[in-house]
């Protein structure tokens, strides 16, 4: 399990959940139900975190509950 804050909402325009990752740019996840998109958002995040390893790009260490969300 990742440390990363995740905010997760209801979507009307895809009808379904959306988890956002925001320490990690364009990280989202979406799923029928909350449990759903949380467990995406997991599966993503590891995704996100290997990718920008093979790319040599930054990696943002999770802060934690962001003040600004």
């Amino acid at each position: 399990m990742t440390r990363y804050e995740i905010i997760l909402y209801w979507s009307d325009e895809d009808e379904a959940f959306i988890a956002e990752v925001p320490e990690l740019p364009g990280c989202a996840a979406d799923g029928a139900t909350r449990q759903e998109a949380l467990a995406n958002a997991e599966i993503v995040i590891a995704e996100w975190i290997e990718t920008a390893k093979e790319l040599g790009r930054p990696i943002s260490q999770p802060k934690g509950r962001l003040l600004f969300a």
